[in-house]
């Protein structure tokens, strides 16, 4: 039903900004590009609380989009920090631990104590304003058991948004058989409640409709991460004409296999067997660091040439990338494809890839400006580091095609994502009757 010229949706999402880091970006893109489509957000999400960083720059995009924000309480362990505000990054043991206690004690997530408060709250304004469609987005999973409570007590269709997978994350522990089953029960819950099913990663579709037949195939739809043109500089400062120092920048937090010490290994090595490129090559780093990387700098003998930048707000950094000589980028797995990986694109600049082989490998090869390394090989880094410096001496570096990174403009996405919207809209209120159903 129209409202306007608009039709409604509410977003479910517990991370939202003024929380930073990747997870809320995408979430404040779709909301912000949405009335361009004719649909008018709502984002459900909680009141301000502890966190490793925070963006008011993304918070206030948001508002001056006139997106519409309802924050509730949530009983879940970064409301304990919300004095402390930023909470400072655990280490790679810390972070172990804290996540298999989690994982053992709650189920699907340690948010799951926002639920209660959630449906409260978007039951209230349900009852009161008429919306079309609920999306939710995850991690954390409680989001979706937040929108399958309201589709059901609502009858309207909902749509369900995978920024990661489910069962097979890879930093998801499962202490035992039955916390693994129960994981599987509540997705299958979810699955069967969705009229739509978004994910970012062709992966996570080929492991969702091979663990549960019910779902088709037309169900489930590639909606990939992607970057905002508004984001990046109009105008890029001009580098002198022979710079002394390639600039190599990477965005993002490490933890797990996600590390930078292969990439730092080589380097090191790089500098000791070439005394004639120290000074001429700096990596700086962008994001909150561990003191373990810290430590690793000092240990490699690479403090003049490493720099911890630390969070900066999303622009910055969009502008720090873009400024860059060479971009760096790490991933441990196949079924993630974090957002910063889609910066990149925007850049158009030219890549070294640390990772493993699959899908993502597959899509850094189209773009036609990257090295792709194993991980763990740091032989195959020196050479790439000095590939790409050899091009950088002879003014030969290469620079992605526009028509490859403008297919993950944000506004494109959001188009996207509308058109599935839509498709859910031939619904008959006084039936609860939804397409799908009435395909089923």
């Amino acid at each position: 039903m129209m409202n306007d010229g608009f039709r409604k949706v509410l977003l479910i999402a517990y991370y939202f900004p003024p929380m930073g880091l990747s997870g809320v970006q995408r979430t404040v893109k779709f909301a912000k590009f949405l009335p361009q489509y004719g649909w008018k957000p709502t984002v459900l999400t909680v009141e301000p609380t502890g966190y490793y960083a925070f963006d008011d720059t993304l918070l206030k995009e948001a508002e001056e989009a006139g997106v519409k924000i309802i924050r509730t309480h949530s009983y879940d362990a970064n409301h304990l920090f919300k004095k402390r505000g930023i909470v400072k990054m655990p280490s790679e043991r810390t972070r172990k631990i804290l996540q298999f206690l989690g994982d053992l004690f709650f189920i699907p997530d340690t948010k799951i104590g926002w639920k209660i408060t959630a449906v409260k709250a978007a039951s209230g304004l349900l009852e009161q304003e008429q919306f079309d469609l609920i999306f939710a987005t995850a991690p954390p999973q409680t989001d979706f058991l937040i929108g399958v409570a309201l589709k059901r007590k609502f009858e309207i269709p909902l749509v369900v948004d995978y920024r990661d997978a489910w069962l097979e994350y890879p930093f998801k522990y499962f202490p035992t058989p039955l916390h693994r089953f129960w994981h599987k029960h509540l997705e299958k819950r979810v699955l069967k409640a969705a009229d739509r099913v978004i994910v970012t990663h062709r992966r996570v579709k080929e492991s969702i409709l091979r663990r549960y037949p019910f779902v088709r195939y037309n169900e489930v739809i590639i909606i990939s991460q992607g970057f905002d043109p508004e984001d990046f500089p109009s105008t890029v400062s001009e580098r002198r004409i022979r710079p002394v120092r390639m600039k190599i920048a990477h965005a993002g937090t490490f933890y797990a296999e996600r590390s930078p010490e292969v990439f730092l290994q080589a380097l090191a090595n790089v500098l000791r067997a070439n005394p004639r490129i120290r000074g001429r090559i700096e990596i700086n780093l962008i994001g909150n660091a561990r003191e373990e990387d810290k430590r690793l700098v000092k240990r490699l003998d690479l403090q003049d040439a490493v720099n911890f930048l630390g969070y900066l707000p999303h622009r910055d950094c969009v502008k720090y990338l873009s400024e860059s000589d060479l971009l760096w980028f790490v991933i441990d797995n196949d079924y993630q494809t974090p957002g910063k990986l889609y910066e990149y694109f925007g850049t158009r600049k030219p890549m070294i890839a640390s990772l493993v082989e699959g899908y993502t490998k597959q899509l850094i090869h189209e773009c036609g400006a990257a090295l792709c390394v194993p991980l763990k090989d740091v032989a195959a880094h020196e050479q790439a580091i000095l590939e790409q410096f050899n091009r950088f001496e002879h003014k030969k570096m290469e620079r992605m095609p526009n028509a490859f990174s403008s297919k993950f403009n944000r506004l494109v996405l959001t188009g996207e994502l509308a058109k599935q919207f839509e498709s859910l809209m031939d619904y008959d209120r006084a039936g609860s009757i939804t397409v799908k159903e009435q395909s089923a």
